[in-house]
């Protein structure tokens, strides 16, 4: 019998369990560009706010959340939006923002059916071109891209985290076929 596993756009009240899996993910993806006191002290209740805002009023109406679900429990998220890139064309291109899986669920094929529901979010949203930035030390996940048809497109950028400290991304595009 197989599983009921879905991907579908969030609803507010998914937002408590999105603050969860994003907070648990930073708090082992990201231990070594935060600094710890700062990624202990982030409070679960105002992140699920801010997701709560994002979902039922985003800033942009092509700003979308995503949820991965096995029934209707969530184990995981995606954000698209349009591209702020410098080299981004706001009409034509979207970027997958983030997509995380909870640990416990990670093979249960979440990871593959979550970003093609991106994808087509973007598709439906009118985007005809796609990014993702992944941390350039994230080997899983880039390989998974990779297995998935992206490829680096030879941009990077470094985001800011605690004093001395960046998180070097890689920019992905989906590999012409």
């Amino acid at each position: 019998m197989a599983a009921d596993v879905s991907a579908r756009l969030a609803w507010p009240d998914d937002a408590p369990h999105i603050a969860r899996i994003q907070l648990d993910h930073w708090k082992s993806a990201f231990a070594d560009v935060m600094d710890e006191q700062a990624l202990a002290s982030m409070n679960e209740t105002e992140i699920a706010g801010r997701w709560a805002q994002i979902v039922t009023t985003p800033p942009d109406a092509r700003v979308r959340t995503l949820v991965a679900l096995t029934r209707s429990t969530v184990h995981g998220f995606g954000l698209v939006h349009p591209c702020h890139d410098p080299d981004a064309d706001q009409i034509k291109d979207g970027e997958i923002g983030e997509v995380i899986i909870s640990g416990q669920h990670l093979g249960e094929g979440h990871g593959s059916r979550l970003p093609q529901a991106c994808i087509d979010t973007l598709r439906a949203d009118g985007f005809t071109r796609a990014v993702w930035w992944l941390a350039r030390t994230d080997d899983a996940t880039r390989g998974f891209a990779a297995s998935a048809g992206w490829a680096p497109d030879g941009a990077h950028r470094e985001l800011e985290g605690e004093p001395g400290q960046k998180l070097k991304q890689v920019r992905l595009h989906p590999a012409q076929g």
